[in-house]
């Protein structure tokens, strides 16, 4: 079988592994088997004469063919995708920037940089999606997203260790905040030290793939009591507000703090820094991705 006899359908679905990171996952998104995705895949790799994913227990990763095949494949569903709508009467896709967020940057950056854009570049369209690090970096390299709003956390590891290599630019560097309801004897002052902490009931939920608690102030010298856990930043500020325990925010949130809610900062101890990262494949922006980078930069 040669390479050129590969269908569309074979890319689609290879496009869709890479980017969910398991055929299960791409099973469920496309609405197909977990055999029919199974059978695209070894159709697609007969056709290159080569193993394009390397299965892993928990998720699949692209091999260097496989690299260049998602690569390609991109471009070639991007130019259908572009055809399907010019000859469907809809706006030419040059005009349109597909954005991937973090979970939090929804309530106070995204709006903003959005109505920014609308001010200043009325025309371009801005399709978004909200997801986890891992899963937006995979969109990234599927060629689904053409940039992602990251939050990242020390150590600040390398995203993955594909090639090419993304270009990552950190839009701000600022502490975590702790979010406190107002009649809290913690709220009487702007900050607090990090050994007021001790002894208070949080709010949390885990990080996305990790046993990490987002919500609960890292390196806390005792095992925190997790009254309530929700994944939802918003839903987490309004449990603070009805009094039901404490959160950490990014400081990125403090606009979108509910009434009966205080953020203040905490002293002692190392900062427990948040960076917020615009990242990207390498290679020259489209301009509507340009003018929303602009935006997202102004909205910091």
């Amino acid at each position: 079988m040669d390479f050129s006899d590969v269908s569309l359908v074979a890319l689609r679905v290879f496009r869709e592994v890479s980017e969910r990171g398991t055929f299960t996952a791409a099973a469920t998104s496309l609405g197909y088997t977990q055999s029919a995705v199974s059978r695209q895949i070894a159709s697609i790799e007969r056709a290159a004469g080569a193993s394009l994913l390397e299965r892993r227990r928990d998720r699949v990763r692209l091999t260097t063919a496989g690299q260049v095949v998602l690569r390609n494949a991109a471009r070639v569903l991007d130019q259908i995708d572009a055809t399907t709508r010019e000859l469907a009467g809809l706006p030419a896709e040059g005009g349109t920037v597909r954005l991937g967020w973090f979970p939090s940057a929804g309530a106070v950056l995204l709006p903003r940089a959005i109505a920014a854009l609308r001010r200043s570049q009325p025309a371009i369209r801005v399709v978004s999606r909200e997801g986890s690090t891992p899963s937006l970096v995979r969109a990234l390299r599927a060629g689904t997203v053409d940039l992602a709003l990251l939050a990242s956390a020390p150590p600040f590891r390398p995203l993955d260790a594909e090639s090419p290599a993304l270009e990552l630019e950190t839009l701000t560097e600022r502490s975590l905040m702790l979010a406190v309801p107002t009649g809290h004897p913690l709220a009487a002052g702007d900050s607090v030290d990090v050994a007021e902490l001790r002894g208070h009931r949080w709010i949390a939920g885990p990080a996305a793939g990790e046993d990490t608690l987002m919500g609960v102030w890292p390196g806390l010298d005792e095992r925190p009591e997790v009254a309530h856990t929700a994944r939802d930043w918003l839903a987490k500020l309004h449990l603070v507000a009805a009094g039901a325990g404490l959160t950490t925010v990014s400081a990125s949130l403090a606009g979108a703090a509910p009434p009966g809610v205080r953020i203040i900062a905490v002293h002692g101890g190392p900062q427990e820094l948040r960076r917020i990262i615009l990242a990207r494949l390498p290679g020259r922006l489209p301009d509507a991705a340009a003018h929303l980078a602009d935006a997202l930069r102004t909205a910091m």
